[in-house]
């Protein structure tokens, strides 16, 4: 049985809003809540996009480069074998 993922916190968060509903404590939950969420938000490890894309971007030609090499290699490899069965 797969396991379903949690809501995102915006959903959580109307949820509680609309079981609150228009009460006198209404203003008092959602303040907390959006604090809470904050909080873990701030916890979290984050990076800023453009340097996720910097990243990203280093990685495709790390992986370019990687496809070349192991070209190379399999080319070089094959030659060498070439040569020593012809001796």
């Amino acid at each position: 049985m797969a396991l379903k993922p949690p809501p995102p916190p915006w959903e959580i968060l109307q949820q509680v809003s609309e079981l609150v509903g228009g009460s006198k404590v209404s203003g008092e939950v959602d303040k907390s809540m959006r604090s809470l969420a904050q909080s873990a938000l701030s916890r979290l490890d984050m990076v800023s996009r453009e340097e996720f894309d910097t990243q990203a971007e280093i990685l495709k030609r790390t992986r370019s480069k990687v496809a070349s090499l192991e070209a190379e290699l399999e080319a070089l490899t094959s030659e060498l074998e070439n040569l020593t069965t012809k001796r």
